[in-house]
């Protein structure tokens, strides 16, 4: 059984200084209702470049493997990572974030 991912991908936020403020309080949600020590870290976060002549659409990626998808499921339906999950829309100010899931290719 292979690992997948969950991936959620925030816009442009209207105001960085902002953003990054409520994503770090977002994170602590995070490891505070999934029960996560705060030394450990079982995701990645992406923030991507954006330049004048390319802007990108996205300002960050928040990526967590999860063994199979089942256990995502099962999170993803769990009263604590649906209270993360608002909190990640409330703080999306440059509209709703993108959520996907999925396998690394092979």
């Amino acid at each position: 059984m292979s690992e997948v991912k969950l991936v959620v991908l925030y816009p442009q936020p209207k105001n960085v200084t902002q953003f990054e403020n409520d994503y770090s309080e977002h994170i602590a949600l995070l490891h505070e209702k999934m029960n996560i020590p705060t030394d450990v870290k079982p995701y990645t976060i992406t923030k991507f470049d954006s330049h004048p002549d390319t802007p990108s659409a996205f300002y960050q990626m928040f990526s967590m493997p999860f063994p199979s998808e089942q256990m995502l499921q099962q999170t993803l339906a769990s009263a604590e990572m649906q209270e993360v999950a608002n909190d990640a829309v409330r703080i999306s100010s440059g509209g709703a974030p993108v959520i996907l899931t999925g396998n690394d290719a092979i």
